[in-house]
């Protein structure tokens, strides 16, 4: 398995330890399924966005402390420079950019995401997370769908929802890029 997933895996199981926390009751505080949980603690599996999401906030810290090992420590502003976010592929066909990894105390998370064209059109799994999420697409055609309602969005096309519903979105004949703002 990828030497990050690994790495992942294991702030997750230490911070885990430290809290006194059993795989059990994190993975049922995260929404995870036990069986998903114990995959991801031992480096099995990759991480869905959502469930990472999920973890860090149930473990009481950011993201970024997950992704990268450190803690967020800039106050006041973060500039990030075109390309240059903290990059971190999460599932097949999703490539996320973290605008603000290294800025404390977020009440939002911003991200450039690139969503892979299937042709195949091949279902994917929805998930959710807690907060509510506002996407604007850059370049591309996106359908996300949400509860099981296809919504299509093509360049300067937005969208705002409540995360916690169900949702995946898909590049439609094209790759697609959008900015996603996930607010806890």
């Amino acid at each position: 398995m990828n030497e990050n997933i690994k790495a992942v895996a294991i702030r997750i199981c230490d911070l885990r330890e430290i809290m006194g926390y059993t795989q059990q009751e994190v993975a049922e505080r995260s929404g995870v399924p036990l069986e998903d949980y114990v995959a991801y603690e031992a480096g099995e599996r990759d991480f869905s966005f959502s469930h990472l999401f999920n973890i860090a906030s149930t473990l009481g810290v950011d993201i970024s402390d997950l992704l990268t090992g450190e803690s967020p420590k800039l106050k006041g502003y973060i500039l990030t420079r075109a390309g240059k976010g903290l990059a971190f592929d999460r599932r097949k066909a999703y490539h996320y950019e973290h605008l603000a990894y290294n800025f404390r105390d977020k009440k939002a998370e911003p991200f450039i995401v690139t969503v892979e064209y299937d042709p195949t059109g091949a279902p994917k799994t929805a998930h959710d997370h807690e907060g509510q999420e506002f996407d604007y697409v850059l370049t591309g055609h996106m359908k996300i769908v949400l509860a099981g309602n296809e919504v299509y969005l093509g360049p300067g096309d937005s969208i705002y929802y409540d995360s916690s519903i169900p949702h995946a979105m898909y590049a439609v004949e094209t790759d697609c890029r959008f900015i996603a703002v996930v607010i806890k």
